[in-house]
C-alpha cells in the first residue's frame, strides 16, 4: 500500500520526536500532528490543541481531522484508555488498549499475568498498607527493591542496599510522594546482573524483536546519584549472549500469548527491561510503550517502513511486515537541566544544535523543550536534549555523541561523561 496517512502522535518527549523522525521519513506520511509535542516537533508536525490523556478530546479530534492512524507515545494514555476510544471511532491506533496496558499501570497486576506464562522475574510481595509492608522488609532486610505499583514516570523505584533505606522508601511510597501510584507497595528480591532493554512490536499474535539496548538509569558517573528517567543510552549490547537473546524473546512471547489466553488482546510496543543472572534472563518489569532513551538509538538504526508496522500491529498481519536492522552502533547522551532529577529551573536559551547536527551520524532529539515568546529555543525540562550518534563502531558512535554534547549550550547543562562503559568493561 502507498496512499497517504494523516497520523495524529501523542507525547512530548525525546521519544516522541524520535518516532515523529521515523514516521515522518515514511513515504507513506501525509499531514502530521503532535500532542502537546515539543520545541524541536513543531518542524516537522503541526500542533493539535488536544489533551492527550483525554479519550474523549483524542478520539474527537482524530475524527474530525481525518487521522489514519493515531501514535501514543507516553503510558500515561494508554492507562486511561486513549488507545479503546481511538479504535471504538473506527480508527487505528498503535499501542495497547487499557487493559492490557495494566503490563505497566500495576506492576502487581504484571507480576500475577508473569506468574500464569511462567516467566522468571523476582520473587516478590504486594501490600496496600504500611505497617505491614514494613514489617515485611525488616523480615527480609535489606537488600530489597521497594517500587510504587502505579505510574510514576519512571521514579517510583527505590533501589534499597539496606533495611532502612528499604522502609524510607515504604514509607516514601505511602506517604504519597508518588501520589495514587504508591497507594499499593510491591518489595521484590533484589536481582544480580547485568540489565538490558528489548523491545518488541506485536499485533497481539506475532512479536517481532526489536535491537537490544541498555538505558543507563543513574544521574551520575559510575552510576552513582539517584535513580532518573534515563541519562544515555546504546545499541546493540555486546554483552548479550545468543542463548539469552533467545530467552528474553521467548519470555515477550509467552507473555502476549498469556494475555490472549485471558481475552486480551496486547498490540503496539511491549517494552521487557530484563536483568541478566546467573540463572538466566529474569524480567526486572514491562512497560506497554517504547523505551525513552531506548527509542533514540533503536529506531535510527532500523530499516521499516513505520506508518506500515504500527498499522500491522493494529490490523493484526505483522507478520507480512519486514524489519531489518543496520550492523552500526548508536549512542545517545542525554543533556539535563542542573539539579535534575530534583527541582531544576526551565526557560534556559538552547544553542549549537544546528553544528551538532552537522557531524556524521549525530542526530539531536528534542525532550524538555520549547519556543517562547520571542521565538527562543529555551529548556522546558529535567531531560532537555538526547543527542544519538551513529557510525560503524561503538568507540566512533560513542566519540561523536560526546563530541556533538560539547556544541550544544545552555545554562545549567549536565551529562554523564561514561555512558556506554559497560560495553567495553568486561561482563561482571
Amino acid at each position: 500500500m502507498s496512499d497517504k496517512v494523516d497520523i495524529l502522535l501523542l507525547g512530548a518527549g525525546g521519544r516522541e520526536h524520535a518516532l515523529l523522525s521515523k514516521l515522518a521519513a515514511s513515504p507513506r506520511a501525509g499531514r502530521l500532528y503532535v500532542a502537546p509535542g515539543n520545541g524541536g516537533m513543531y518542524a516537522l508536525a503541526e500542533r493539535a490543541d488536544v489533551d492527550q490523556d483525554s479519550p474523549e478530546a483524542v478520539a474527537a479530534f482524530a475524527q474530525d481531522h481525518g487521522i489514519g492512524l493515531v501514535v501514543i507515545g507516553p503510558e500515561a494514555p494508554l492507562v486511561e484508555g486513549v488507545a479503546d476510544a481511538v479504535r471504538a471511532a473506527g480508527i487505528p491506533c498503535f499501542g495497547p488498549g487499557a487493559q492490557a496496558a495494566q503490563m505497566e499501570g500495576s506492576k502487581q497486576f504484571a507480576k500475577e499475568v508473569m506468574a500464569r506464562a511462567g516467566v522468571p522475574t523476582a520473587a516478590y510481595r504486594a501490600f496496600t498498607e504500611e505497617e505491614p509492608c514494613a514489617a515485611y522488609v525488616r523480615e527480609v532486610g535489606g537488600p530489597v527493591v521497594v517500587k510504587a505499583d502505579g505510574l510514576a514516570a519512571g521514579k517510583g523505584v527505590i533501589v534499597a542496599q539496606t533495611t532502612e533505606e528499604a522502609l524510607e522508601g515504604v514509607h516514601e511510597c505511602f506517604s504519597g510522594h508518588f501520589g495514587a501510584a504508591g497507594s499499593t507497595v510491591v518489595v521484590e528480591e533484589m536481582l544480580e546482573g547485568p540489565e538490558c532493554s528489548l523491545l518488541a512490536l506485536t499485533d497481539g499474535k506475532t512479536v517481532v524483536p526489536l535491537a537490544t539496548a541498555q538505558d543507563h538509569k543513574r544521574a551520575l558517573d559510575g552510576d552513582k546519584g539517584p535513580n532518573t528517567g534515563g541519562m544515555g543510552v546504546y545499541s546493540p549490547v555486546p554483552l548479550v549472549t545468543p542463548d539469552e537473546y533467545a530467552a528474553m524473546v521467548d519470555i515477550e512471547n509467552r507473555v502476549v500469548a498469556e494475555l490472549a489466553a485471558e481475552g486480551i488482546r496486547y498490540t503496539g510496543c511491549l517494552y521487557g527491561g530484563f536483568m541478566l543472572t546467573k540463572d538466566g534472563p529474569k524480567v526486572l518489569e514491562f512497560n506497554a510503550r517504547f523505551g525513552d532513551p531506548e527509542t533514540q538509538v533503536v529506531l535510527p538504526r532500523m530499516h521499516a517502513d513505520l506508518i506500515d508496522a504500527f498499522l500491522a500491529c493494529d490490523a493484526g498481519t505483522l507478520d507480512q511486515v519486514a524489519i531489518d536492522w543496520e550492523d552500526d552502533w548508536a549512542v545517545c547522551v542525554v543533556l539535563t537541566s542542573a539539579g535534575y532529577p530534583g527541582s531544576y529551573e526551565k526557560g534556559k536559551a538552547i544553542t549549537g544544535i544546528e553544528r551538532a547536527e552537522e557531524l556524521p551520524g549525530v542526530t539531536v532529539y528534542h525532550a524538555g523543550t520549547a519556543v517562547d515568546k520571542d521565538g527562543r529555543l529555551v529548556t522546558n525540562g529535567g531531560r532537555v536534549l538526547n543527542v544519538t550518534a551513529v557510525a560503524p563502531t561503538f568507540e566512533a558512535a560513542r566519540a561523536q555523541a560526546y563530541a556533538a554534547c560539547e556544541l550544544i549550550d545552555f545554562e545549567g547543562k549536565t551529562f554523564r561523561h561514561d555512558i556506554g562503559h559497560r560495553a567495553v568493561e568486561p561482563r561482571a
